[in-house]
């Protein structure tokens, strides 16, 4: 999710330096990272069935990330996972968790690594170095994936079997606005949003491992998923009061994947920040939040008036939605410095479940 809080963050790239801190671990690191250390040092049951892996940031130079499971059938939530089955420290703020053929892969940003874990075991099988600051991973073949980074405007082209950096993709970005985000693909193409002072959508050839095309939207778009009709969605902030970029009223916008044009925009309010748009299973319904969380399926016209589930004075920060059932997972960020919360809700919109992870719990990964 980005926010003022993520505005902050960011701006301290620049004045602090990578911060690699993934290695042995101690008992002070189990008790920054907001994670008990109460449960076995060493996790030694095989996980099987379904669950979610929830990617817990820590707070930005700590090195305090950490990876949660929770087991959706019996309730049970590991906390600390990587660190407990591999002896040392996931890094420095993880972003965003894939799982490939029962490989997981964990980017953690500020470390410059992805870490391939083995699903089942938790146990590290791999990783791949040589990131500037990179955000998410989408796999294209068993020995090809993209890597979008922020501060670099360059994706990264790994072959996930070796491990290894095999080439990148320029971008047209300019010196303070290097980008690039999560990504959808529709046939050859691979799409991705350009958040950091930018209103670009990149459409990238994946036969030449060029960028074919972008779609202009609005200021900073956040978030990009692909609905049952082929169209892409994205939200934007509309940049914060002040900012050399510019400040404007957010939106939704709906982009039809074939023609790379965009058919629909949603219009919110100055000053409100949507962000995390999420699809249900069969991707007809549209998730995300706007203080509350809102719910609106993919042939609206027109936004709800009353919210799906409203805030309960806090901050939501992250959100998923069952891909089986339909249940809605919330990551509550309380204060960014205390133990996030997950709050665990029914397709209807009835809390069943919470639970505490990590610090600053804000992307999941279903299993």
């Amino acid at each position: 999710m980005f926010n003022v809080y993520k505005i902050f963050f960011f701006s301290l790239i620049f004045l602090v330096s990578g911060c690699m801190n993934y290695g042995p671990i101690t008992e002070e690191d189990f008790n920054t990272s907001g994670d008990s250390i109460k449960e076995d040092s060493i996790i030694s049951d095989t996980i099987t069935g379904k669950g979610l892996f929830i990617t817990n940031e820590g707070n930005f130079t700590y090195g305090n990330a950490s990876l949660s499971y929770y087991d959706t059938e019996t309730k049970k939530i590991e906390r600390e996972v990587f660190a407990r089955s591999n002896a040392q420290k996931l890094g420095d703020v993880a972003q965003s968790m894939t799982i490939h053929k029962g490989i997981g892969w964990i980017v953690v940003n500020n470390s410059g690594v992805i870490f391939a874990i083995n699903i089942n075991t938790f146990k590290e099988v791999g990783r791949i170095t040589g990131f500037t600051s990179p955000r998410y991973i989408h796999f294209l073949s068993d020995e090809k994936a993209y890597v979008t980074q922020i501060w670099d405007r360059r994706i990264c082209i790994v072959n996930p079997k070796t491990y290894k950096i095999t080439g990148y993709i320029d971008t047209p970005m300019k010196v303070g606005s290097e980008s690039t985000e999560q990504m959808v693909q529709y046939g050859k193409y691979v799409f991705t949003n350009c958040w950091s002072y930018n209103n670009k959508i990149l459409v990238i050839d994946t036969e030449t491992d060029q960028v074919y095309n972008s779609i202009e939207v609005g200021i900073q778009p956040t978030s990009l998923v692909i609905d049952k009709n082929n169209k892409i969605w994205t939200v934007t902030d509309g940049g914060y009061k002040g900012s050399p970029y510019g400040y404007e009223t957010p939106s939704l916008y709906r982009i039809d994947a074939a023609t790379q044009k965009v058919e629909k925009q949603f219009r919110f309010k100055l000053g409100e920040h949507p962000s995390e748009v999420q699809l249900n299973g069969t991707r007809d319904t549209l998730y995300f939040i706007n203080n509350d969380i809102w719910r609106l399926p993919v042939t609206a016209e027109r936004f709800p008036v009353k919210s799906f589930i409203p805030n309960k004075n806090t901050i939501y920060y992250g959100l998923t939605v069952n891909p089986i059932n339909s249940e809605i997972y919330i990551a509550d960020a309380i204060d960014y410095v205390q133990s996030g919360v997950i709050l665990r809700y029914s397709s209807d919109g009835v809390q069943t479940d919470e639970f505490k992870v990590g610090i600053i719990p804000g992307a999941f990964c279903w299993r």
